[in-house]
């Protein structure tokens, strides 16, 4: 997993938590990494795992619930170190249809090693789109999350709904409807 998940996740952890909070989790944590990541280093997925867990343990809120969190920040990174990825999109159906063939071609230039989820569109209508989402790391509301920063970007409200297609979430189906 590539550094930059790390580095604004624990930005976020301190900016809700405190440095305080982000030292504890660390240390709670076992960490190949010692709990130093660069942006652009390559990282376990496994220790993110635990760092979230523990913030998770620490603060009585969800790991889902904290992924949502995180999406709004890690979002709001991206658009303001990458906003070329998004600025010619009208729409964000548009844009979260091009996931696959323009926004994931465009990180992998950028971070030729991160290991991004798929997501196939099924369906899509002016106002409805079906897409699947797969990935090992089961971070789907991450996805939720990014996809409902995307709406929000555009000032379109929107519906999100998912099914977990296995009991891992490794494998989820998104209806996101435009309201």
């Amino acid at each position: 997993m590539k550094g930059i998940i790390f580095t604004e996740f624990l930005d976020l952890v301190e900016e809700k938590f405190g440095l305080a909070m982000v030292d504890k989790i660390i240390n709670q944590s076992k960490l190949d990494s010692g709990g130093v990541y660069t942006s652009v280093g390559t990282y376990e997925f496994a220790e993110m795992l635990q760092l979230i867990s523990n913030l998770s343990k620490n603060t009585d809120i969800s790991v889902d619930d904290l992924l949502l969190v995180y999406s709004e920040h890690l979002f709001a990174t991206l658009i303001k170190t990458h906003p070329k990825l998004v600025d010619h999109y009208k729409d964000p159906m548009d844009l979260l249809a091009s996931i696959e063939n323009h926004i994931h071609v465009e990180v992998q230039k950028i971070y030729p090693e991160a290991q991004l989820p798929t997501f196939d569109l099924e369906e899509r209508t002016e106002t409805k789109m079906v897409m699947l989402y797969k990935s090992d790391k089961a971070l789907y509301m991450l996805g939720k999350g990014l996809m409902l920063e995307t709406f929000k970007l555009f000032k379109v409200p929107v519906s999100i709904n998912y099914e977990k297609l296995n009991t891992l979430g490794t494998e989820v189906r998104f209806v996101i409807e435009k309201v």
